[in-house]
């Protein structure tokens, strides 16, 4: 079986060697969507002979992430971000399941580890049904370990960190709707059961910078669904949503065993709700 790798970048010089050389020896193509970088992004993709196509970096980065994924012409289909890449474990593992008959998947997946299930239920919880489950295996979540500040986080809720990356070819899309979105399944999903490892923050001012990000876009967000701007939203914004998600990741859900790390993750992610609303407000 063939296997594309898709990928969505914008100015990634600092990451995309690391993430291609963790797949060169299971990719049968590599397809690129570069949205207009400034730096040597496009240069180091063709060293791995990528298919390279540029164009303009919406804020909505699911745009390019799906035109990468559509350019792809494997039968199976790994979508990545510059800023992870795959374990020895992880590939082996991709190259073994890829060619697989449908019975030695569904003997393979019976073994699924509990944490793995327990956080596919959570998913489903929050994001509705994901796939269908009576008919062929089509997509697969990859559990993710996040890279913050010296440490991999095992706890506040950030961990297995369950995405869909592996998926046959036609098989799963991104409605290109919201930044949290769930691949949309044309199948039956299962778990790969080694880490993708996401060299998420390793510095505070990277951290930062996604941050900022990701609360602008937020605001679009709030703007887009006319969020209002009377006394209880900004009170629920401002201080409830806030101490409610400190608590739940720190506490409940043991952040703390990650150390000072574990901290500040909690309570930087906290404020994405006052942030991103004044924003809104200020827009």
């Amino acid at each position: 079986m063939r296997l594309s790798i898709a990928l969505a970048t914008h100015n990634e010089e600092e990451n995309l060697k690391r993430c291609l050389d963790s797949v060169k020896r299971i990719a049968s193509e590599i397809v690129i969507v570069d949205g207009d970088s400034s730096d040597k992004t496009v240069e180091i993709a063709k060293s791995f002979g990528a298919k390279i196509i540029v164009r303009e970096n919406p804020i909505m980065f699911h745009i390019n992430k799906q035109k990468a994924i559509d350019e792809s012409t494997g039968d199976w289909i790994l979508q990545l971000d510059a800023d992870e890449f795959v374990s020895a474990e992880l590939a082996d593992e991709i190259k073994k399941l890829i060619n697989m008959s449908e019975e030695e998947i569904d003997e393979y997946q019976k073994e699924t580890p509990s944490l793995l299930k327990k956080h596919h239920e959570i998913l489903e919880k929050r994001d509705g049904s994901i796939g269908k489950e009576n008919e062929h295996y089509a997509a697969f979540f990859v559990p993710r370990a996040n890279y913050f500040l010296g440490r991999f986080l095992k706890f506040g809720g950030v961990y297995p960190d369950g995405v869909i990356r592996l998926f046959k070819k036609g098989k799963a899309y991104l409605p290109c709707k919201d930044v949290h979105e769930q691949y949309v399944v044309e199948g039956r999903v299962g778990w790969l059961r080694n880490d993708l490892m996401h060299w998420d923050s390793p510095t505070f001012r990277k951290y930062l910078w996604r941050n900022n990000r990701y609360t602008s876009f937020m605001a679009t967000q709030h703007k887009k669904q006319n969020l209002s701007k009377g006394i209880p939203t900004a009170l629920s914004y401002l201080f409830v949503k806030p101490v409610y998600w400190f608590l739940l990741t720190f506490i409940r859900h043991k952040g703390f065993k990650d150390s000072w790390q574990g901290f500040i993750f909690s309570f930087f992610s906290s404020l994405r709700f006052p942030i991103s609303y004044v924003k809104y407000l200020l827009s």
